[in-house]
């Protein structure tokens, strides 16, 4: 509002400088109907210098106002230019730390790529391997292995031995008798598992079952014929399947196969179910060198007692030369006490010069010539 009263007084003195324009060319034609009163002149003038005061007073009060507003309008950006460098310098400091967050994150997602890659690179190696019917046995064997050295101790197993019949076994547990020496045999049947994973349907399902059933049936023939030799080996043997998966689907699915597997004397175990026998078969081993250490002390038990049966005779001796020790101390103590007894005698006997010469006879010749005739007789 107060911005457009300056133009509307400029407009409102453009319109009354007009109005008298018109009305003096008015009068400069004769016409006496159209002339202005000198009166009427001088009041037009009068409004137009007041009009042109209250102009500049407006005009001083539009600069008083204006700079008035020019200093809020400072103080204002001022402020604001102190909180924008606030808010500028918090948002850079908020942003330097979220990047260096994110740096962080990045080498820990950097590092995690670089595990995945080597993890992958392991997987498609382990693929490989599994893939080749070789090195899948391998695999088995080495699996087995580790198990074995990690439970028993070395002189209880041995791998690659070549039997009487010249086939060739994984692994061999020692075990004394009556069990024997127990077979243990690696194997994966990869390529029909593989199918019972991939079927779509039941009917392909099933198919994938029953050639994983005849696959691992085979293997449990093979190991029956081959390395149970009676004489030789136990009379039961294990088929080692380096796969938990394989032997739940087994035990769940395929009772029948688990059946004759017993029936041919050939125990199918997993990686876990290995570690369990395993553990049995070492629990007999520590059994049996319990029995040969209980036979051994048995014997030393058996020679101790000859030993204290001659120890007991040699104390017997030693109780009669005991015995004729203290009997011969109490014979020589008897005479000691005799001879004493015979000092003190003579010692009290009272000679006398005058007296008549007489033989000796009674107590004195006893004193004199008698010898010790109560002694006992010597032995």
């Amino acid at each position: 509002m107060d911005s457009l009263l300056p133009l509307l007084t400029v407009i409102f003195l453009v319109g009354n400088i007009i109005l008298a324009v018109v009305l003096f060319k008015r009068r400069s034609i004769p016409d006496e109907t159209s002339e202005m009163p000198a009166q009427m002149l001088g009041e037009m003038k009068g409004q137009i210098s007041e009009i042109g005061r209250s102009h500049s007073d407006q005009q001083k009060a539009q600069a008083e106002q204006m700079a008035a507003l020019s200093k809020r309008l400072e103080d204002s950006l001022s402020g604001m230019s102190q909180r924008m460098g606030q808010s500028l310098q918090s948002a850079s400091e908020r942003t330097h730390e979220n990047l260096t967050k994110m740096s962080e994150r990045l080498a820990v997602i950097d590092k995690a790529n670089t595990h995945i890659a080597e993890l992958t690179g392991q997987v498609t190696q382990l693929h490989n391997i599994l893939a080749n019917k070789t090195d899948r046995g391998t695999f088995g064997e080495v699996q087995l292995e580790n198990l074995v050295e990690t439970v028993l101790p070395p002189n209880a197993y041995e791998f690659q031995v070549t039997l009487s019949n010249q086939k060739r076994a994984d692994c061999v547990l020692k075990l004394p008798q009556p069990q024997g020496n127990i077979i243990i045999d690696a194997k994966f049947p990869l390529e029909s598992w593989h199918l019972l994973q991939s079927a779509e349907d039941d009917a392909a399902r099933k198919a994938a079952r029953k050639q994983l059933g005849a696959d691992v049936l085979r293997h449990v023939r093979d190991i029956s014929d081959k390395y149970i030799i009676a004489g030789e080996t136990s009379d039961s043997a294990c088929l080692f399947l380096p796969s938990e998966a394989v032997y739940a689907e087994l035990h769940a699915n395929m009772l029948d196969i688990v059946e004759k597997s017993y029936a041919a004397r050939v125990w199918i175990v997993s990686p876990t179910t290995m570690m369990a026998t395993l553990n049995t078969v070492r629990a007999i081993l520590r059994d049996a060198r319990m029995q040969e250490q209980t036979a051994v002390i048995q014997k030393e038990i058996g020679v101790l007692v000859t030993d204290v049966k001659r120890l007991e005779d040699r104390v017997k001796k030693l109780d009669q030369h005991f015995t004729l020790a203290q009997r011969d101390i109490q014979e020589i103590q008897t005479s000691t006490g005799k001879i004493t007894r015979r000092g003190q005698r003579i010692e009290d006997y009272d000679v006398d010069d005058n007296a008549p010469d007489v033989s000796l006879s009674g107590p004195a010749q006893d004193l004199l010539g008698g010898g010790f005739d109560d002694e006992p007789e010597p032995r």
